[in-house]
Formats: C-alpha cells, structure tokens, sequence
C-alpha cells in the first residue's frame, strides 16, 4: 500500500477542518453570488479608499479564507495521521493547532510576500510607458513562470514529499507545542514549494475569482493526492505555459481569461 493511499482514510479524522473549509467555500460563492466579492476578492495593497493598515488587514483576513479554501484541503491527510500520533503526548490538541499555526504563517507569510511584489510591480508598471498599457504581459508572464515551475526539480522534490506524508511525519516528528510548530513549518515549507506558482496566479486574476479558484484547487489537492497525481504535473506545466503566451500575445477582441469574470 502506498503512502498516499495509507493517507486517505486521514480525511475523516479532522471533522472541524472539514467544516472549516467548507465554510470558507461557501463564504466565498455567497460574497460572489451577494455581489459582495471586494471583501473576500481584496488583493491589493492599498484598496481605494481604505487606510494602509485597514487595507493590510482586509486582505491577511481574505487571505486566510482563501487558504482554507485552497490549501486546507490538500494538508487534510497529514492533519490526520498528526493527530493519531500526537494523541498520546500532553496537550494534544495544543500541539494540533501549534501544528496547524506553523503550517498557516508559512502561507500567509508567502501572501503578504506575494502582495508586496504585486504593488512593486504596478508602482513600476506606471513608470514604464512600454509595460502600464500592457497588463497582458503580467498576468500572462504569470502563466509562464507557472506552467515553467511544474517541470523543475525543486516542484518534483516538494511533491513527493507531500504525497507521502506518513514518511514525512516519521522524520519530523517531534513532541511537544514546539514539535508540533516546527514540523507545521516544514510541512508548510514543502507545500509553498509544490504550490507557490499556481498560487501567483490568483493575485492576477484576484484571490477569490472561483473560475480560477475552484480548478486550481481540485489541480492541487489531485496532486498530492491522486493516484495519477505525479503524471499531471508536466502535462499542466505545458497546458500553462501555452495559455500565457496566448493571454500575452492573443489578438485583439479575444477575451481576456485572467479578467476576474465577477470584474467584468
């Protein structure tokens, strides 16, 4: 029996993270469906209207939204086999949500990295007459360096080490709120390895954009899940690669598919 496999039936065994998620898939279809998005949808630096720090923390509570929406789900079967082996040490549930605070900082620690590097490159975008009236060109190098990703070593790497969470655990376990912490890090750290790209491209299309959200979630979780995960990697990376050169080259009229259709 493989790794993966041995991790399925984990699924069942985190109950408030299942609701978790499934609220924060309904919060984000209900702002869509409301015409309340901007409050999930938030993924700029400074919203019009809105002080810096107002701003910062509109989007870090987005963010966390869209994390449990996107990437609670595919950390599902390492929460469960932690939570068997931690069962017998102090504190359990402590060392469970020391776990899972280690795994959150790691992401939204990349977010605000990433939201950062978003306003540097509009700030830069203004002062470039060649690129401000070619948005195309961002959101489809995007796409490229996305679908490039999914054929280096460094993806390959972190991949297998997510799709075989039993021995991941058994290297890095260790006992205790700070075991618990440090390995929801290291797990953290190889997840950002395998997803950070794909995830990019929701700050181009806009973080709670579901035509974008829900494809690339199911991408990630059949990833480090699926049977077959592994062999749809490349063949993803390809199918990238060729919609960015099409949104950076695409002829005039064709529509746009990085344009957040509830923006339209």
């Amino acid at each position: 029996m493989s790794a993966v496999t041995a991790a399925r039936p984990a699924w069942g065994r985190a109950p408030l993270l299942a609701g978790v998620i499934l609220a924060a898939w309904l919060l984000a279809i209900a702002a869509e469906l409301t015409g309340q998005v901007q409050w999930v949808h938030h993924h700029r630096l400074v919203a019009d209207g809105m002080a810096l720090w107002a701003s910062l923390a509109l989007f870090l509570v987005a963010w966390q939204v869209h994390i449990a929406a996107m990437m609670l789900p595919t950390t599902l079967p390492m929460v469960g086999l932690y939570r068997q082996v931690a069962v017998g040490q102090p504190h359990p549930r402590l060392a469970r949500a020391s776990f899972l605070s280690g795994y959150l900082v790691v992401w939204t620690a990349f977010g605000l990295a990433a939201l950062l590097a978003m306003a540097l490159l509009e700030g830069l975008g203004a002062h470039w007459p060649w690129l401000h009236p070619r948005p195309e060109w961002l959101a489809g190098g995007v796409l490229v360096l996305a679908g490039a990703f999914q054929f280096s070593a460094l993806k390959a790497r972190c991949l297998d080490k997510c799709r075989a969470p039993r021995a991941f655990l058994l290297n890095h376990y260790r006992r205790g709120v700070a075991g618990g912490f440090d390995l929801g890090l290291r797990h953290g750290a190889f997840c950002l390895g395998c997803c950070w790209a794909l995830m990019l491209v929701m700050f181009v299309v806009g973080i709670a954009n579901l035509a974008w959200m829900a494809p690339l979630a199911a991408l990630m979780l059949y990833e480090k899940v699926g049977r077959h995960g592994a062999r749809l990697v490349r063949p993803v990376g390809a199918a990238l690669i060729l919609l960015g050169l099409l949104v950076m080259v695409g002829p005039a009229g064709w529509p746009d598919p990085m344009v957040p259709h509830a923006l339209q």
